[in-house]
């Protein structure tokens, strides 16, 4: 089966969507933004062996890409229109191309994400890249530079659990929610679009929470203070893992795909499903406080070419 024809079987699914003029199989894709709205484009690539296990289905493969690529836009309050792949292959025969692209089209559809094109090519690992475009009303676009001091630090849902999923992975436990959590992250765009006018700042957890809360700070100029007694753990993980080791995942550990956002007092209060973790300050670090106490806390995150 040459490129073409997989394209055709595989990534060439009904395209007709709003804004959509032509789609996939021209030499590009002609697209129609909603008059009165700003562009958001972002753009991940899950290379194999170094953002997931070898041996991980491939539906997950499909699913994960465009997970990660629906948080920006959800970090950004935006809502997602459109993406394109690139994909590279080795040695993969047809149904593990069409395990890939069920899951690449479950995790679309399920935020009314069109395929619009692409590239695949041969090499010596699966590599996947999506491109992703949202919309957002002009000038309302939630971004990491506008926290202010007093504001208060939020997050979704629980924290660490990807990465303690990661590990049991590595440990051949396949059958459990850690592990599902890495595999199939819940990109939280509803969360993303509601918080519009409300969050001074965002951003999504990929590269771990203090490290991303870093990035965060950065921008804005301001430091926060995390009271790590308040982090948000999961059944799932304290059924694996102590509190000393499971507040480590949720400070150190990346792939959760959750957001992590500011916001005056009071601006999110009817909001369900998230924790109020810290506060911004007027300095220019992250500081872990247990019992009031200081923790030293490795601020990196993940890295790439380190």
């Amino acid at each position: 089966m040459d490129e073409f024809e997989l394209i055709r079987r595989f990534f060439s699914r009904d395209a007709a969507s709003a804004g959509v003029v032509v789609g996939v199989g021209d030499d590009g894709a002609i697209l129609r933004p909603t008059p009165g709205h700003d562009q958001v484009h972002v753009i991940d690539t899950l290379v194999e062996g170094v953002h997931f296990p070898a041996n991980i289905d491939a539906a997950d493969i499909g699913y994960r890409v465009v997970a990660v690529n629906l948080s920006d836009i959800a970090a950004m309050g935006a809502t997602p229109r459109w993406m394109t792949l690139a994909l590279t292959l080795w040695d993969k025969d047809e149904q593990w191309v069409e395990h890939f692209a069920n899951g690449l089209y479950s995790a679309a559809a399920a935020h009314g994400v069109v395929l619009v094109g692409g590239d695949t090519t041969q090499g010596d690992a699966v590599v996947a890249t999506v491109h992703m475009a949202g919309e957002v009303g002009q000038g309302s676009a939630l971004l990491r530079s506008g926290a202010r001091v007093g504001d208060a630090v939020y997050v979704t849902g629980t924290v660490g659990d990807a990465a303690a999923g990661l590990s049991l992975l590595r440990s051949e436990v396949t059958d459990d929610e850690l592990v599902r959590r890495f595999l199939r992250p819940d990109a939280r765009v509803e969360v993303g679009k509601a918080l519009r006018g409300r969050a001074s700042a965002a951003i999504d957890i990929s590269d771990g929470l203090v490290a991303d809360l870093g990035k965060l700070a950065a921008a804005s100029g301001v430091g926060v203070e995390i009271d790590v007694d308040r982090l948000p753990l999961s059944a799932a993980m304290l059924s694996h893992y102590d509190q000393s080791s499971a507040q480590q995942f949720a400070l150190t550990g990346g792939d959760d795909y959750e957001l992590c956002f500011t916001a005056p007092a009071g601006a999110v209060a009817e909001f369900g499903g998230i924790t109020e973790i810290g506060v911004v300050t007027g300095g220019e670090r992250i500081v872990c406080r247990r019992d009031g106490k200081r923790v030293e806390v490795d601020t990196a995150g993940y890295r790439h070419f380190s």
